[in-house]
């Protein structure tokens, strides 16, 4: 079977390119060159310009390793996107990606070349909640996380995401070449604002007056993005070869829906992304707020809960009775904390996620979700009980979800056998917790009263501590599945759409 490198002679199923690529020239550099921007930006950006043109294709940056980049240059940037919804699946080809770089790998030249160029307009970032080395507490760096402490002390040779920015706009700026807009696509809480107040505070701390002239002439435009897209294995590859007739090594797999809420501030211009189905607004706090706290939250809490239960992926969440109707019972709590939000029905969007949650041809599996769960979970489970807690709600939802993390963290699982957290503070999580794995107090006081973590109001809540102890005594005692089983039957005395 031949490897894709053109869209020649495939399938007429196989939706390809309508655009001629050569003509179109490259707008937009993209750190974080992962599955989710392959199945997410690229393929909006891959419809705008079949629908109105211009020089908006990507130039894709993989950060760390070099498998990303070579894979799809090997395939000339073309990849498989196969979309799967509850009626069985389609494959259609990418072809935003003009080229891909590994900037650890013998490319940072080219990529700072990239980030400098007149014609980049926009720089968009996937690189997790994680990558960006933000201090929580100040909205500035972390100076000690790894690319950050390397970055401050290596301006002229940055390795993290806001190094390469600050010392691409200085250069941008010294050549009198007008500034790139920054449009953060990550699940962080208001990201535009985030990655500006890092972006300021890593400049301030380098050069000052640089830091002055980015505040005043430098767009970052928040963004919500919203696609469950698993971790591609040997089936996503097969799939694809089979559905398009060529040898694919670097295909993405996920669901049909996709949404896309983007503050539309862009002085250089952007794509036609609203024609490709992005909704652009005036604040996208909103939508986000409701996606973090409904989607990933529940998310979260399934993930913790589903793995300790031998469910592998949601799909198999789902099926569990019990399990589903916790996540029923998480989407409706969270909503509960939401404002009204012009022309969105809360109880719609829960019963949509249910079923997108469903999705039989997706295999996204809870371990994946479960990743970094100490970056996720303050803007996921936290900030929404906060807000229960001060309007007097039921908070017993979130304190299932945090009991759930915190029985994750002990890193065994019922059969006790140990697996890794996959968490950026894995190593402040083990140390806190040592000797008090059996402990159910002592576990929910060491990790709870992290740094950074849980807002003072909830932590200080013996509400909020005494239903996360009982429930992770239960699930240490009794085992997750008979907590899962007793919860299930657990009903709250407010009806949470009833609003």
């Amino acid at each position: 079977m031949s490897r894709l490198k053109s869209t020649d002679r495939l399938a007429d199923t196989v939706r390809v390119p309508a655009y001629n690529r050569d003509a179109a020239g490259e707008g937009i550099v993209h750190l974080g060159l992962g599955a989710f921007h392959k199945a997410h930006q690229a393929v909006y950006t891959d419809d705008a310009l079949a629908l109105a043109g211009g020089d908006w294709r990507i130039v894709g940056v993989s950060l760390r390793s070099a498998g990303p980049a070579a894979e799809l240059c090997a395939q000339d940037g073309l990849y498989t996107l196969v979309e799967a919804d509850t009626e069985g699946t389609e494959a259609r080809v990418i072809g935003a990606i003009s080229r891909a770089l590994a900037h650890a790998h013998g490319d940072a030249a080219a990529v700072r070349d990239a980030l400098v160029a007149p014609s980049t307009r926009i720089v968009t970032i996937t690189v997790t909640e994680k990558g960006y080395g933000i201090d929580r507490s100040t909205g500035g760096v972390d100076p000690g996380h790894e690319a950050i402490a390397h970055d401050l002390a290596r301006p002229d040779a940055p390795i993290g995401v806001a190094g390469l920015i600050v010392q691409s706009l200085a250069a941008r700026r010294a050549a009198g070449t007008d500034p790139f807009t920054v449009l953060s696509c990550d699940n962080l809480p208001e990201n535009g604002v985030l990655t500006r107040s890092l972006i300021l505070d890593f400049a301030a701390r380098t050069d000052p007056a640089l830091g002055v002239w980015i505040a005043e002439n430098v767009a970052f435009p928040s963004s919500m993005v919203d696609r469950i897209t698993p971790a591609a294995d040997d089936s996503t590859l097969a799939l694809a070869a089979k559905l398009t007739g060529r040898d694919d090594r670097t295909p993405v797999m996920a669901e049909r829906f996709r949404q896309w809420v983007i503050e539309d501030r862009f002085p250089s211009g952007r794509p036609a992304w609203d024609a490709a189905g992005a909704l652009l607004v005036d604040d996208v706090a909103p939508y986000e707020r409701m996606k973090l706290r409904m989607l990933n939250g529940a998310h979260s809490m399934l993930a913790y809960t589903g793995f300790l239960a031998g469910h592998r992926h949601v799909r198999d969440v789902m099926a569990d009775a019990g399990l589903a109707k916790l996540v029923q019972r998480h989407l409706a709590a969270a909503a509960a904390t939401m404002e009204p939000l012009t022309g969105v029905d809360f109880k719609a969007y829960a019963d949509d996620l249910v079923e997108r949650f469903r999705n039989p041809h997706l295999a996204h599996e809870t371990y994946q979700i479960a990743m970094d769960g100490s970056e996720k979970i303050p803007q996921r489970i936290f900030a929404p009980a906060r807000d229960a807690l001060h309007a007097g709600a039921d908070l017993r939802a979130f304190a299932f979800a945090t009991a759930a993390w915190i029985r994750y963290c002990t890193g065994r699982d019922g059969d006790d056998a140990p697996y890794d957290l996959r968490d950026p503070r894995e190593a402040e999580i083990m140390a806190a917790i040592e000797g008090r794995r059996d402990d159910a107090a002592g576990l929910a006081d060491a990790l709870l009263s992290l740094p950074r973590l849980v807002p003072t109001d909830l932590l200080n809540s013996a509400l909020f501590r005494d239903q996360v102890v009982a429930i992770l005594r239960s699930m240490l005692e009794r085992g997750v599945s008979a907590t899962i089983v007793a919860e299930a039957d657990y009903q709250s005395k407010s009806r949470v759409f009833d609003r």
